[in-house]
């Protein structure tokens, strides 16, 4: 991907046989959502002129302001190479406007963009890199998805057991021929799951990649047979997928958490510190957005290693934030209770205004937490003053609705149309009679 004008896309179009173009954009749920076009209708689209209705997507607009019009941001222009070379298809990532030209509220890319202006007045560059993590599993004779697995390998296994290998090969290249760089893939702890880490950009462009790989994850799995999914917590007896997130801050090309003379021998600078301060002063709130489904807190609560204690390390990876090894340009912070089913632009909108929130109020994070806090009895945490995460949606909520730092960034149209979905969806689960409640309670009562 790179910096298009109409006629490069034009040009582009010719060169690869494009029939097909899908208007990709995001709802408030952060699932993709798409309107296909053909090649003679791209003039249309170019031009801004493509309305969908959006009163019946969710967190959209009202039945009384249901036309929605989508722009193309020509960067984001690939060919989806899963689908066939001749006549074939392409995309573009679009911004979501009214019809009268303005940007619409609800429109999660807009939420991003916005707060990335206000740290680019303040000279900054947020960049992030993300590890993604995801399951790889069979289908029923129906072609419907399981849980179900033939893989038997484990953190790192070598291909001789690790039967997603091939499948997670051919997802590096496509990913590689849609012009990502794909820093390092492997097999990830629990059966049947794995993890791909493409390079770390700006905010913006992590967040359409997140929303690329996706894709491109679950088409090539599809491809094969399989079915990919990001659900954080798919079988209560392994381990869940995370979304680690690797944040810094540039200025003028010097990363601005690089600190050499940093006294604890860190080195991070002061910067580093209270952006880090931030994430864990607002990470109740952010929690909301971070983990935004009912199985999200399968993943926390569920023993496996997921952080759920608010403080940081440089030594273990049990706290909610670890400092890697890297030092000078590659400083950084490891934010590690996303997961994958978040949406990434409200995720890393949220995430930057909590750091930036803490670096104008010169906060100051709480010592390290150096020491194994899964191996301590809950007891012994509160005594030492650590706080832990919401450990459900619903108070996941009601902290995202008592943090107006967190609340303002998505703004009170998607802020109300994000509680709405987030509450329905509690209120499904809160109502729905599960296997466990049948095993353990049918023949006892």
């Amino acid at each position: 991907m790179g910096h298009y004008s109409k006629e490069d896309i034009y040009k582009l179009m010719d060169e690869n046989d494009v029939t097909f173009i899908r208007l990709q954009f995001t709802d408030i749920t952060g699932m993709m959502k798409n309107v296909a076009i053909t090649k003679n209708q791209l003039k249309k689209a170019l031009n801004n002129q493509c309305v969908f209705d959006g009163s019946s997507l969710d967190g959209f607009a009202r039945d009384a302001e249901s036309d929605m019009c989508l722009h193309p941001d020509r960067d984001t222009f690939t060919m989806l190479p899963w689908r066939p070379t001749h006549d074939g298809v392409a995309r573009f990532i679009c911004d979501v406007y009214s019809p009268e030209g303005e940007p619409y509220d609800g429109d999660p890319r807009r939420i991003l963009k916005k707060e990335m202006k206000k740290a680019e007045e303040l000279g900054i560059e947020f960049n992030v890199g993300p590890e993604c993590e995801f399951f790889l599993f069979e289908m029923d004779d129906y072609g419907r998805p399981t849980t179900q697995t033939r893989d038997t390998a484990g953190y790192f296994d070598l291909g001789s057991i690790d039967i997603g290998g091939d499948i997670r090969r051919e997802i590096c290249l496509t990913l590689e021929s849609m012009g990502f760089e794909v820093e390092a893939s492997h097999h990830e702890a629990a059966v049947g799951q794995h993890e791909i880490d493409f390079k770390y950009d700006t905010a913006l462009k992590t967040a359409d990649n997140i929303m690329t790989f996706k894709m491109a994850v679950k088409s090539m799995a599809k491809a094969s047979g399989g079915y990919a999914t990001f659900m954080p917590k798919p079988r209560s007896d392994v381990s869940g997928s995370g979304m680690h997130l690797h944040m810094s801050l540039m200025r003028d090309g010097k990363n601005l958490f690089d600190g050499p003379d940093d006294p604890s021998g860190n080195g991070l600078s002061e910067t580093a510190y209270r952006f880090m301060a931030g994430l864990l002063a607002h990470a109740r709130a952010l929690t909301a957005v971070c983990n935004p489904t009912v199985n999200s807190y399968k993943r926390l609560a569920s023993g496996y290693e997921a952080p759920v204690h608010i403080t940081w390390s440089c030594r273990n990876r049990s706290p909610l934030i670890r400092i890697p090894s890297s030092r000078g340009k590659g400083a950084r912070i490891e934010f590690r209770s996303p997961d994958p089913s978040a949406n990434p632009y409200l995720m890393l909108a949220c995430c930057l205004a909590a750091g930036l929130d803490g670096v104008e109020k010169k906060m100051t994070p709480s010592p390290a937490t150096d020491c194994d806090l899964f191996d301590l009895p809950d007891e012994k945490i509160s005594e030492m003053g650590i706080e832990t995460l919401p450990l459900s949606l619903i108070d996941a909520m009601e902290a995202l609705k008592s943090d107006p730092v967190i609340a303002n960034v998505l703004g009170e149209h998607a802020l109300h149309n994000f509680l709405l979905e987030k509450e329905r969806e509690w209120a499904r689960y809160t109502r729905a009679v599960t296997d466990w409640e049948i095993e353990n309670y049918l023949q006892k009562y």
